[in-house]
């Protein structure tokens, strides 16, 4: 049994969802939202206090819950680790399927989780999920930089999915960009220290304007 103000999230972005193809992620299509949905300002302010940018959060954990979802009836175990990523990618790719006109939208106003640096996170989440089910228990170095890897390689997949609708094509583009990122993460920190910088940057600089 979910929380209150997820249940009230949810319910607030199942109305919003058809809004956003009309007209995109505005402020507009949330209020149409909550008043189609009777969302009093109070509950309205319980389910996303930070107004369109908590919803557009939680439309991507979403994706990603169900993502478990799926991959939960595969068979991970006969899996090589490379596979296992793959399969979380594909996945969570096919969670937003339905909602692909909402995705391209976001991209459109720069709301994609790696669009700014703000949305640091959500990639970030979406990338240590796919790794958690992957299996990977890692807790040291090497943690964060499978997960800076994968975060790096998220955009161009999402946005080759955006604009071709062939599964074959895609899985071998999701291939081909992993086995890129293995490449990478053999070449060393030099590489990656940059993007792991940048990651405990944002970080530190949200803790520093949390009450």
């Amino acid at each position: 049994m979910g929380i209150p103000s997820e249940k009230l999230r949810d319910r607030w972005l199942d109305a919003l969802l058809p809004e956003v193809e009309k007209t995109g992620w505005t402020v507009g299509a949330m209020r149409r939202a909550a008043a189609e949905t009777g969302l009093s300002a109070g509950e309205q302010a319980l389910a996303a206090p930070n107004g369109i940018t908590d919803l557009i959060d939680h439309f991507f954990e979403r994706s990603a819950d169900q993502m478990l979802e799926t991959l939960a009836t595969e068979d991970l175990g006969a899996m090589r680790t490379h596979e296992r990523v793959a399969a979380g990618l594909l996945a969570w790719l096919e969670a937003l399927d339905p909602y692909k006109s909402a995705v391209r939208k976001a991209a459109g106003r720069g709301l994609l989780p790696w669009g700014a640096g703000a949305a640091v996170k959500r990639i970030w989440t979406i990338a240590d999920t796919i790794w958690e089910a992957a299996g990977d228990t890692a807790t040291d170095y090497n943690r964060q930089t499978k997960r800076a890897l994968l975060s790096a390689v998220i955009p161009p997949i999402v946005l080759h999915w955006l604009h071709n609708d062939d599964p074959e094509r895609l899985e071998l583009f999701i291939e081909r960009r992993l086995q890129r990122a293995m490449k990478l993460g053999q070449a060393g920190g030099k590489i990656l220290g940059p993007v792991l910088d940048f990651v405990e940057q944002t970080r530190a600089g949200r803790k520093r304007r949390e009450p």
